[in-house]
């Protein structure tokens, strides 16, 4: 075979292989980008959880004040009712164990009512905990992403880099070939 046909064959070799690296590197960065997307997407997604989280825990607090306000009020009515049954009964409700069981009711009634205070204030805490969670989550596919696009270019450059060292290299040998460097003569 003429060697001006070997080095045709050749240089179409090289340029294919050459294509096929620039299109492979070209294809690792539109997955990259395609997976940056999605941790974007995810992140999205954990910003919107965290901010229901964050509703969550409001609307347990306002709720878990309600309560007990409204206990507070029942103690109190209750209250109203034992003095209106012990008067009823000729008892002088303003001294003495009527004002002791008052107090005793009053007392029990307080406690009760920071208790519900207290278990919705744990309820929030655990929302907002959550909340924190799915922020982090967030802001660390949002980094995984940013390291997928950056994977990208790189990957897309190597293939350019490849396809240049292919070129170079073939055409050093083709020029080796034609032109016989590097044979003792």
């Amino acid at each position: 075979m003429p060697i001006g046909a070997t080095i045709g064959i050749s240089a179409v070799g090289i340029g294919l292989q050459a294509w096929g690296q620039h299109k492979a590197g070209q294809a690792q960065k539109g997955a990259d980008e395609a997976a940056a997307r999605a941790s974007e997407s995810q992140a999205q997604l954990a910003d919107f959880n965290a901010d229901v989280a964050t509703l969550q825990a409001k609307d347990t607090l306002d709720r878990g004040k309600q309560q007990a306000d409204e206990f507070a009020n029942q103690v109190r009515g209750f209250i109203g009712t034992q003095r209106v049954t012990q008067a009823a009964s000729n008892v002088d409700v303003s001294y003495g164990s009527t004002v002791d069981v008052q107090a005793d009711t009053a007392y029990l009634g307080k406690l009760d009512e920071m208790a519900i205070r207290a278990n919705a204030v744990r309820a929030a805490w655990g929302y907002q905990v959550q909340s924190l969670n799915y922020r982090e989550q967030g802001r660390i596919l949002r980094e995984t992403g940013t390291a997928q696009l950056a994977a990208g270019d790189a990957a897309a450059t190597a293939g350019n880099i490849a396809a240049i060292g292919t070129i170079a290299t073939g055409a050093g040998s083709m020029l080796s070939t034609k032109y016989g460097f590097g044979k003792g003569k």
